[in-house]
């Protein structure tokens, strides 16, 4: 992992990296996060009993649209092409928890590791939208990158201990 931060140029002024002599590659990015709630709360998800829809498949949409959007979101992020993105929701119902997990895929010249963290994150805040009204108490963390594959710095899987 290099020390270097590529987002400044000599005089210190944020610049977007030019990646254009970059091969494209094959690349991945999984991130993780989680929303925490009353067990009661994540009781009405399971059962469909939340008016405003179901929770799940709404928020499965907007980390997919949110993942698409990452470069007008994040400055200095590039466009990409993604060819796809997935979200996983895995609730832990005695806990109250939710995991969610994101996948983003792209063929390109940078990585997805911020469309990822973005669709994660982005996921988490729909699931507190349509809850609020029930349950004021929900907290949204833990959202980091578990793991990345391709490009010039190689694969990365986070420690069991980090």
């Amino acid at each position: 992992m290099s020390d270097k931060l590529t987002h400044f140029d000599a005089e210190g002024k944020a610049i977007m990296v030019d990646v254009g002599a970059k091969l494209a590659t094959s690349r991945r990015a999984l991130a993780l996060g989680e929303i925490c709630m009353q067990p009661a709360t994540l009781k009405r998800i399971l059962d469909r009993n939340i008016e405003k829809g179901d929770v799940f498949g709404i928020a499965r949409v907007a980390g997919i649209m949110a993942a698409k959007q990452t470069s007008i979101l994040i400055p200095l992020c590039h466009p990409l092409a993604l060819t796809s993105v997935e979200l996983e929701f895995t609730p832990r119902a005695a806990e109250g928890i939710v995991e969610i997990t994101a996948t983003a895929k792209v063929n390109g010249q940078t990585g997805v590791e911020m469309e990822a963290l973005t669709a994660v994150s982005v996921a988490a805040l729909t699931i507190y939208d349509m809850c609020k009204a029930v349950d004021k108490l929900m907290v949204i963390g833990a959202v980091r990158l578990q793991e990345k594959s391709g490009g010039k710095s190689g694969d990365f899987i986070r420690p069991l201990d980090a």
